[in-house]
């Protein structure tokens, strides 16, 4: 069984693009928070969760911005450095959820694969990695390569696909769409170790 903790672990390493965020080794890690920025200022921000829960989360200097841009399926190259969420299947092969295709400055980020957390509560995979050979037919089917292992994984046609790239504050604003991972504070507060940040509109699918 995943405790909320170590699954808090697992998300971390699977999607936090920099290093040098919040610790998660303070035993105080929670799950991810997906939602609406309503209001923002240099310290702290205000959104509604996707189930309209009003939440208040602190701003520090660690955090760390995620620019999160509309992709499409021809992001996808032999090379790229992507994440994909997935559900595996019965013949081995894993089918994407989403799909992120990272910037080259952040080739590397949370490599490897991990349970993941999909926006509905479900558990299923997180492979980031490097793109192997890749069949364009009826979508993709691509290999993924991280360390020392490999997933084939299968990309259909409707398939969201966004770009991942280094961000800054200025994404954070009302009505700007994130995901969010937080951490309580020795006070018991919620503080921003990473958040990811939809660009003129974007709903970060992950």
């Amino acid at each position: 069984m995943i405790t909320s903790t170590r699954l808090a672990g697992l998300l971390l390493s699977s999607l936090l693009m920099t290093s040098g965020a919040f610790a998660a080794d303070s035993g105080h890690a929670i799950k991810p928070t997906r939602g609406t920025i309503d209001s923002v200022t240099a310290t702290s921000l205000s959104l509604t969760t996707r189930q309209g829960e009003k939440l208040d989360v602190k701003l520090t200097d660690q955090t760390k911005v995620t620019q999160v841009t509309e992709g499409k399926m021809s992001d996808i190259q032999p090379d790229s450095f992507i994440g994909t969420a997935a559900v595996p299947q019965a013949n081995g092969t894993l089918k994407a959820l989403e799909v992120h295709v990272f910037a080259p400055s952040m080739r590397g980020s949370g490599e490897g694969f991990n349970p993941f957390e999909s926006a509905d509560g479900k558990i299923n995979t997180m492979t980031n990695g490097t793109v192997g050979k890749l069949v364009n037919s009826n979508g993709r089917t691509l290999t993924v390569k991280y360390q020392n292992g490999e997933k084939t994984v299968v990309v259909p046609d409707d398939v969201p696909v966004v770009l991942l790239a280094p961000g800054d504050r200025s994404l954070l604003k009302p009505g700007a769409h994130v995901v969010l991972f937080p951490m309580k504070d020795a006070q018991g507060a919620l503080v921003a170790s990473h958040i990811s940040a939809g660009k003129d509109g974007v709903v970060p699918p992950m």
